[in-house]
């Protein structure tokens, strides 16, 4: 399988110059932006991710029944994470999330941890996939033959290499699969333990009034937000507008491997609403609504560090966090 690996570089290079253009566009229209709808929007996402965090922490009060799961706690580790995610590539932040998480709830462990904490994966994946299904009939989404056009090195990538995308991902789940063989057999307390983190989806009454419920209400305010985000920066505001920008929010999240999805989002939301507004207004939301986010979600990230967890620097949790991840697993 020949693969030349001389485009990368260039690639990267692209990418890296697209999301710079679009970042000089977000200032030079600093002046035109509605900032009320933008605190706004910001405020909305604080909810979003408020109500999603005691869906969590319902998830994980049902797997410890008999400890104290604060929601303060499972709030603070998920918008450490959150915070994180936006600086470090390949999701970094959730290692923080579990370690603070786990080490603030007693006779605790790590799998059961993760998997409660995975548990809000199963409603976003249907919203997801409703979102998506919506936005592939618009007609604007490029076709992934098209994506080695695109100023992202992630979609450039897959456009170029899709032989190579597909044996990485094939080669991937494999491993998976291989590793949960090799523990199922090896490790039957591991899999007690993950069955403990998910008990609250075995009961689905429960599920539905704890989790489902505060779930949906956290989806309204993160529609709510990219409405807003859509005001602030004159590209007009709507439901069908609204879905588009999640839409491309899930692809960055599943495609991209830069810290927060930069670069697949801008090259996304450049195709997305091409004709919809000017090239400059598109190019500055598309980066604009990343950094306000970035630094709100931040700013939230050393409150909860802070205030919660009576601790500061991000470089020392994630050594602490992986440190003590790889001495349980040992």
């Amino acid at each position: 399988m020949g693969v030349s690996l001389v485009p990368i570089p260039a690639s990267v290079a692209d990418t890296l110059e697209s999301f710079l253009d679009a970042a000089d566009d977000f200032f030079s229209h600093l002046a035109t932006l509605n900032w009320f709808a933008l605190i706004l929007a910001l405020g909305c996402f604080g909810m979003y991710l408020l109500l999603r965090s005691r869906a969590l922490c319902n998830a994980l009060r049902a797997a410890y029944p008999d400890e104290e799961v604060a929601w303060s706690v499972v709030w603070g580790g998920y918008v450490v994470a959150y915070g994180l995610n936006n600086f470090v590539p390949a999701s970094a932040g959730n290692v923080a999330q579990y370690y603070l998480t786990k080490n603030s709830i007693r006779n605790s462990t790590y799998p059961t941890v993760t998997a409660g904490l995975a548990t809000g994966a199963v409603l976003d994946a249907c919203v997801s996939a409703l979102v998506l299904a919506f936005a592939f009939t618009q007609g604007v989404f490029p076709k992934p033959s098209d994506f080695a056009d695109l100023s992202s090195f992630d979609l450039a990538f897959v456009g170029r290499h899709p032989d190579v995308t597909l044996f990485i991902v094939t080669a991937l789940i494999v491993l998976v699969l291989t590793a949960f063989a090799i523990l199922s057999v090896r490790v039957h307390a591991f899999w007690a333990r993950v069955g403990q983190g998910i008990t609250i989806l075995r009961d689905r009454r429960r599920y539905v009034r704890e989790m489902v419920g505060w779930q949906l209400a956290s989806w309204v305010f993160r529609f709510g937000t990219w409405w807003l985000m859509l005001e602030a920066f004159h590209i007009g505001g709507s439901l069908r507008n609204v879905l588009l920008v999640q839409a491309v929010q899930v692809i960055s999240a599943a495609v991209g491997i830069t810290p927060g999805g930069a670069g697949v989002q801008q090259a996304l939301f450049v195709a997305v609403f091409a004709g919809v507004a000017s090239d400059t207004a598109v190019a500055a939301f598309s980066v604009g609504q990343q950094i306000a986010l970035s630094a709100f979600t931040l700013g939230l990230a050393f409150a909860a560090m802070t205030l919660v967890f009576r601790t500061r620097g991000f470089r020392q949790l994630l050594r602490d966090a992986r440190a003590a991840r790889a001495a349980e697993s040992g």
